[in-house]
């Protein structure tokens, strides 16, 4: 017997309500992936085994016409891609993520979803952001809208708004032959609730500008912004890694003055590129930073998390570098439209010390993978940092084999 339109509609529901209530649970030492490969077992953090949300989490009202006379075959009418690149915040209690969602006609947009716990059943608020669109600027604000928009930080300021700054890209009109030459500014907007949004100006700056973040309080009275200054939309030139600027009107944000404070390095996991992610956590021991840092290879680009700590009193001096890569992809992360790719803008700290790490693998798919703010303040404070050549990697190494003689007492 031929199955009926309501059947599938029932079984579509009944599948998707599936995924959004299934229980996430923690990777142990005996999950493994692809044979005998295991997810890293490092005592920094642990991984939660199931994505939080991919492109089957959206909502199934954004995708299927549930009219049997205007789609007879229950088609997806509009398919999403992926999910991924979230800011993060916890407010009244829920966690909400802003997330990038990816449609397939290859345009982002925000959407807002929401937990009881911050590690599963997601559930995606009923419409997207509706952002409106930049005021007249430099840029040509309204005159000439972003194409796309896309992975937003999310900073409660001590100003008592929410700020969302993300990407902001536009065709690069001096190349009016390539279609794929493009322009990246920063657009910041803020809320009080996720819901109504007001729009800014664009950050204005003498170059383009990606990755770009509001630290959460008030540098001697003005707008910190943690930057990344490039020459162009993917390569960064004579960008020298991120850089910290302050503005004296957020509603009229401009980057008169910039330094670099994390610089980028050859032959370390930053020579590409490297970008601050969601905007630092405040402990007593300084500020913990999460950031992304890009190389090249023989199979594209690479990129992974890393991290550092800057002076409660300072956030511009680096108290703390840990050496090399803090996460990476692993297993069938490395796996999607972008391979080898893990990157964040989200994380959450709860009064509790639970610190929840929101982070997308290979462009496609949203995790969440948990530590604590006293271990993340102690792999800052006590891994060795990258000495820059192999005999310093291999003295680091020797000096710790050294050390675990001497406790063992084999010396």
């Amino acid at each position: 017997m031929a199955i009926t339109f309501e059947q599938k509609a029932r079984e579509l529901r009944r599948k998707h309500e599936e995924l959004l209530a299934r229980k996430n649970e923690l990777v142990t030492a005996s999950g493994s992936c692809f044979g005998s490969f295991q997810f890293s077992q490092n005592g920094i953090y642990d991984k939660y085994r199931f994505p939080v949300l991919t492109a089957e989490h959206v909502p199934l009202e954004w995708r299927y016409d549930f009219s049997q006379q205007d789609n007879p075959f229950l088609m997806e009418r509009i398919m999403m891609n992926a999910v991924f690149n979230a800011g993060a915040i916890k407010l009244d209690g829920r966690y909400l993520l802003v997330c990038r969602v990816e449609g397939a006609d290859r345009k982002s947009f925000f959407a807002v979803a929401e937990s009881p716990n911050g590690i599963d059943n997601f559930r995606f608020w009923d419409e997207p952001v509706t952002m409106p669109e930049a005021p007249s600027d430099i840029y040509g604000g309204g005159e000439n809208p972003a194409t796309n928009i896309y992975d937003m930080r999310i900073t409660k300021h001590d100003d008592g708004w929410i700020y969302g700054v993300f990407c902001a890209e536009r065709h690069d009109d001096s190349q009016p032959g390539n279609l794929s030459a493009a322009t990246a500014t920063a657009g910041i907007a803020r809320t009080r609730d996720l819901k109504s949004w007001e729009r800014l100006p664009d950050l204005k700056a003498k170059c383009q500008q990606r990755n770009v973040v509001l630290h959460p309080e008030f540098v001697d009275g003005k707008y910190a912004f943690y930057t990344r200054p490039q020459d162009g939309f993917i390569d960064t030139g004579s960008g020298g890694g991120i850089g910290w600027a302050l503005v004296d009107d957020i509603t009229h944000a401009e980057v008169k003055e910039e330094r670099i404070i994390n610089a980028r390095h050859y032959h370390t996991i930053t020579e590409v590129k490297n970008g601050e992610g969601p905007h630092p956590i405040k402990t007593p021991q300084g500020w913990l930073h999460l950031a992304h840092g890009v190389r090249g290879t023989a199979d594209g680009l690479r990129y992974v998390l890393y991290m550092y700590m800057t002076a409660l009193d300072n956030p511009t001096r680096v108290i703390a570098q840990p050496g090399g890569f803090f996460l990476r992809p692993e297993c069938d992360e490395y796996v999607g439209d972008v391979m080898n790719v893990a990157f964040s803008n989200g994380w959450i700290a709860d009064d509790d010390g639970r610190v929840l790490i929101y982070y997308a693998s290979a462009d496609s798919r949203l995790h969440v993978a948990v530590s604590t703010v006293d271990r993340l303040v102690d792999y800052c404070m006590n891994t060795p940092e990258d000495g820059l050549t192999t005999g310093a990697s291999v003295e680091t190494i020797k000096k710790l084999i050294e050390k675990n003689k001497r406790q063992n007492g084999l010396f």
